[in-house]
């Protein structure tokens, strides 16, 4: 009996993963050419396996558009959707965004978050986004890094060029909004800072209470 058990788990997985690709496919039908290719482009990629110091940061400008506090800096885009698009980019979520966009992220390597809101009856995308450093560089990251994953994210807002369209900063800033009001708990600290301070952190605690 656990001999069976052991043997269906894998079998079944990986079926029940082929049927959700086929069903985010005929989702994708009738979707834009850029992200239907993208979409081919993550699929084929998968199967070949391939503090009191932080009130005094000074906002400043994050370059092109948005607002900066020390080394952290935030984007906000409110963009209008394509019929049913709201709908394929919860299929994409759910289906992928989990195995390779946020790998695809963390490649990138500058984001602390990002998230995804649907509004006004699934016709248009709030998109925010903290991150280090400027605005440029962070645009130009996901577009040479993660194109195809950024393009799934973003190819059902109504008029997107594709990432790889020199017309696509100029796209994003027509739909950008500085954040009004914007707290950042730490920005003095970027992200890779941040996961440093915590892989040394339990090390340095054993060695506190050694010494205590």
């Amino acid at each position: 009996m656990p001999t069976q058990t052991v043997e269906k788990t894998p079998t079944k997985q990986p079926s029940d993963f082929a049927q959700k690709l086929q069903k985010l496919r005929e989702l994708y039908a009738d979707a834009g050419d850029i992200s239907k290719t993208a979409l081919e482009n993550v699929i084929r990629s998968i199967e070949s396996g391939a503090s009191a110091a932080s009130v005094k940061e000074k906002i400043e400008s994050a370059g092109r558009i948005g607002a900066r506090q020390g080394k952290v800096s935030e984007l906000t885009v409110i963009a209008p959707l394509k019929p049913g698009g709201a709908k394929r980019m919860r299929a994409f979520f759910e289906t992928l965004h989990g195995n390779v966009g946020n790998q695809g992220v963390e490649m990138v390597g500058t984001v602390h978050d990002m998230r995804w809101v649907f509004l006004d009856n699934d016709t248009k995308l709030l998109f925010a986004s903290t991150y280090d450093g400027d605005w440029d560089p962070y645009i130009d990251d996901f577009a040479t890094k993660i194109p195809d994953i950024l393009d799934l994210q973003f190819g059902e807002i109504d008029g997107w060029p594709g990432v790889r369209n020199p017309a696509v900063k100029d796209f994003i800033v027509k739909h950008q909004i500085q954040a009004h009001f914007w707290y950042v708990a730490n920005p003095s600290l970027t992200v890779v800072e941040t996961k440093w301070l915590e892989k040394i952190a339990p090390a340095l605690d054993e060695f506190l209470d050694k010494v205590a």
